[in-house]
C-alpha cells in the first residue's frame, strides 16, 4: 500500500505530462450525517489533497461554455480515525457568472465524481475497499488566481458490498494553480 501512496504522490507532483491546474488542499468534517431521530455518528476530521489537471480528456458541450470539458483529478483522503482513500476522477467546472447572467464572476462551481480505494482504518466501516465520491464545491477566486471553497461529498460503495452505510464530508479547501 506504502508503494502505491508514494507512486500516486509523485505522479501528482510531476509536471511533465500535465501542464497546468490546481493543487486543492481541504480540511473538513468526515461522518457529517442528518439524522431525525436525534443520534449522532461519531466525527472524524477528515484531510485531502488533490490535483486538478486542466487538461480536458472528453469535451461534450459547445466550445463556448467549458463547463462541459471533463477534466481528471487524482488525490489522497485521510482522516483523524486513520482512514485513507486513494482515489481518481473527473471534475467539470463553471463559472457561476457566465451559468446564470452571462457575465464572469469570481464564484466557481465544481461538480466531481471519482473512485478508489479506501482502507478504514480506525473510521467508519464502509462496506467495500472500493468506494465512489461525488463532490459538489463553490469556491470564490481571488486576485492572485488562488481560491478559497466550500464543499460538500458522499462516499459509497454503491451497493457492490455487503453493507452500504456511505458517509458524508463537508470540506473547506485552499486551491493554488501550479504550472
Amino acid at each position: 500500500m506504502i508503494k502505491i501512496i508514494l507512486i500516486l504522490i509523485s505522479f501528482m507532483l510531476s509536471t511533465i505530462s500535465w501542464a497546468t491546474g490546481y493543487d486543492v488542499i481541504a480540511v473538513g468534517a468526515y461522518g457529517v450525517d442528518v439524522k431525525f431521530d436525534g443520534s449522532q455518528d461519531n466525527l472524524a476530521t477528515d484531510y485531502r489533497y488533490e490535483r486538478r489537471f486542466d487538461n480536458s480528456i472528453l469535451n461534450i458541450g459547445p466550445e463556448s461554455e467549458n463547463f462541459f470539458y471533463l477534466k481528471p483529478f487524482a488525490g489522497l483522503e485521510l482522516t483523524s480515525d486513520s482512514a485513507t482513500y486513494l482515489f481518481g476522477g473527473i471534475y467539470l467546472e463553471d463559472n457561476l457568472g457566465t451559468l446564470f447572467t452571462g457575465e464572469k464572476s469570481n464564484f466557481i462551481f465544481t461538480p466531481s465524481l471519482g473512485a478508489g480505494y479506501y482502507d478504514e482504518g480506525n473510521g467508519k466501516k464502509l462496506g467495500n475497499n472500493i468506494e465512489f465520491r461525488t463532490s459538489l464545491e463553490f469556491s470564490y477566486q481571488l486576485k492572485n488566481k488562488n481560491r478559497v471553497g466550500l464543499s460538500f461529498g458522499h462516499m459509497s460503495n454503491a451497493n457492490i458490498g455487503d453493507k452500504n452505510p456511505g458517509v458524508n464530508i463537508i470540506s473547506l479547501s485552499y486551491q493554488f494553480p501550479f504550472n
